[in-house]
């Protein structure tokens, strides 16, 4: 879908998009004075998001981040422990891991989806057991969400016994072989965030189908209050509630969630069209019975040497239209330490190395005469 823009206004990556009951579900809940973290939104969020999901729990937070939080509490991930982690995406991902004293160890993607690559995700897995390593769970993060090969990368947890929390936080609205993602492991996670294809300008959500770590992760973004008249405490928790107000929005987004995944592919594939002729571009190939929300639109220039992703972004950004470089990988950030584990090539260096996130919700008319 192709918009008009006037040339004083900037094509932003990924503005949010207000086309639904988002006004007026916020004005019912000021109106209502429910503005804390609870309320009737929080609880019609939530219900929608089970039935998106198809799952039967769902728990509304403040952050995506949050939810990895809760989700890694509840599986006991403590310090001295190891966590499995996608390399090629935010450092929200993985950040959590190291808030319970564990530490992350990262893995590289394939050239195909951009995701986990499962033989590395073997090969990690069977190096760090072999170290004596206590290996808790695996993170699998959904690039710019793009489902990955999925099948795959269960069959591994699932041979190894651990538990496999689906950062979804880009990947609302995408689908596996039918089934939607967050869906697919034990517990699945969203992000509601300012550049989301549904927000609330905060705010995440956990899905999972065990009503027991469901209640567990509940209480603890409570604050961890026992059921007493007074405020008891048996744990230290979270305060880690959505807003009310926040719920309302998001819920009017959530309504609009196909109408949003069509208009990003349409977006999507109007780039397609403009570059299909420039040697060497590459993009994320969707896996046989997926269909990706393509929340962004990114692809990679490859080793043409006359191809550079830098030239394009400062282009765009002399346009006034906003791009970014593609993640840079987690085992290079300095955040998480000269000596960060990570196991397998180089995909993700070189996709940092050279590739563009482009406008993905209004188009660029003529990117192809740019590069």
């Amino acid at each position: 879908m192709y918009f008009e823009i006037m040339a004083n206004d900037r094509i932003y990556l990924s503005p949010p998009h207000l086309d639904g009951n988002e006004r007026k579900y916020l004005l019912e809940a000021l109106e209502s004075n429910w503005i804390a973290p609870t309320g009737p939104f929080v609880v019609r969020l939530e219900q929608a998001l089970r039935e998106h999901s198809g799952l039967p729990e769902a728990i509304a937070v403040n952050s995506g981040t949050s939810a990895i939080h809760l989700a890694l509490r509840v599986l006991a991930v403590g310090p001295g422990d190891e966590v499995i982690c996608s390399t090629f995406t935010f450092i929200a991902s993985a950040a959590p891991v190291t808030y319970l004293g564990a530490t992350p160890v990262f893995v590289d993607c394939e050239m195909q989806t951009w995701n986990m690559d499962p033989a590395h995700l073997e090969q990690a897995i069977q190096s760090r057991r072999a170290a004596g390593a206590n290996v808790k769970a695996v993170i699998f993060a959904y690039c710019y969400g793009m489902p990955g090969r999925m099948t795959e990368i269960i069959e591994v947890c699932r041979r190894h016994g651990l538990p496999l929390v689906e950062d979804a936080a880009e990947a609302l609205g995408s689908t596996y072989q039918g089934k939607p993602a967050g869906t697919l492991g034990d517990i699945g996670i969203f992000s509601f965030n300012g550049n989301k294809i549904v927000t609330g300008s905060v705010g995440g959500a956990i899905v999972c189908r065990d009503a027991t770590l469901a209640a567990r992760m509940r209480k603890l973004a409570s604050q961890a209050k026992e059921n007493t008249p007074h405020f008891e405490h048996h744990e230290i928790g979270y305060n880690y509630g959505m807003s009310n107000l926040v719920a309302a929005v998001v819920l009017g987004q959530l309504e609009c969630l196909e109408q949003k995944v069509n208009n990003r592919r349409e977006v999507f594939e109007g780039y397609v069209a403009q570059l299909e002729k420039i040697p060497s571009v590459t993009w994320q190939v969707e896996p046989d019975g997926s269909r990706a929300n393509r929340w962004l639109s990114a692809f990679h220039f490859g080793t043409n040497p006359e191809l550079r992703a830098s030239a394009l972004i400062a282009k765009l950004a002399a346009g006034n239209m906003e791009s970014r470089p593609l993640w840079k990988p987690l085992h290079t950030q300095i955040a998480f330490g000269p000596e960060a584990l990570h196991f397998g090539g180089e995909c993700a260096e070189s996709l940092f190395a050279n590739g563009v996130c482009l406008p993905s919700l209004h188009a660029v008319p003529n990117i192809g005469s740019m590069h």
